[in-house]
């Protein structure tokens, strides 16, 4: 914890006093705490998209951030999922530093711990249902049987059994977003990070969807970080960050 920090801290304890800084600073670690500011452009005209954000997240929760457009929610994601990097600071992953990992590092890393869903699905048209879920699996070279024992287990759990062998472009966007929840816990990482999963969908289809998170939370014990604007969506998080 730097000085700057160290001392906010301190002030605010004068008002709660439950933790020494150091005890703050090794709980942090130990949670996946983030501390950091990413900033955009030249010196004279200078963006501060996200600038000293402090916080974490338990194993096992569901916890959802919202914002204004425009509030840097995007971006904060993007960083947390080692898309961009951070201008200054740490992120921590249990006791790994993410912005202290090469290129190379970084990449295994994503592959190993983190599951994507995003608002627009990212599906390949020219795969089946069943083949875009168990493409992640390939990257991790496993055994076929193995695969295809997680890849049955997980259409059952969402309920996509029945259009396993359809295209994309063959079934509705709840389907393609289950379809990409499925994809993205196949290989169960130890964070999914949403980015408005339910802003392309109908109002059916969005709560379908959110009672997926919640079976995946619930079910699964599986750590989501979900970024959003609506208050219903907002409404099945475990807590919310703004």
């Amino acid at each position: 914890m730097d000085e700057k920090n160290k001392k906010a801290w301190q002030n605010n304890r004068e008002k709660n006093q439950t933790e020494s800084w150091q005890e703050a600073e090794s709980r942090m670690e130990r949670s996946g705490c983030v501390m950091w500011k990413n900033y955009y452009g030249s010196d004279t005209n200078i963006t501060k998209a996200v600038d000293r954000v402090s916080f974490c997240v338990q194993k096992g929760e569901f916890v959802g951030i919202m914002g204004a457009s425009g509030s840097g929610k995007t971006t904060l994601l993007n960083m947390l999922s080692t898309i961009d990097r951070v201008t200054a600071g740490h992120i921590y992953y249990g006791e790994t530093d993410i912005t202290e990992l090469s290129d190379e590092a970084l990449a295994e890393f994503r592959k190993d711990n983190l599951g994507f869903i995003f608002q627009d699905y990212n599906l390949l048209d020219t795969l089946t249902i069943e083949e875009n879920i168990v493409l992640a699996m390939t990257l991790h070279s496993k055994r076929k049987r193995e695969i295809q024992e997680k890849c049955d287990h997980i259409l059952k759990l969402l309920d996509i059994e029945e259009i396993r062998d359809k295209f994309p472009y063959q079934v509705s966007g709840g389907q393609k977003q289950r379809c990409a929840c499925a994809r993205a816990m196949i290989h169960r990482p130890k964070l999914i990070l949403a980015d408005e999963p339910t802003g392309a969908l109908d109002s059916r289809a969005a709560q379908m969807l959110l009672e997926t998170f919640r079976k995946m939370n619930h079910d699964m014990h599986s750590t989501i970080l979900m970024v959003t604007h609506d208050a219903f969506s907002a409404s099945y998080c475990s807590r919310i960050l703004f």
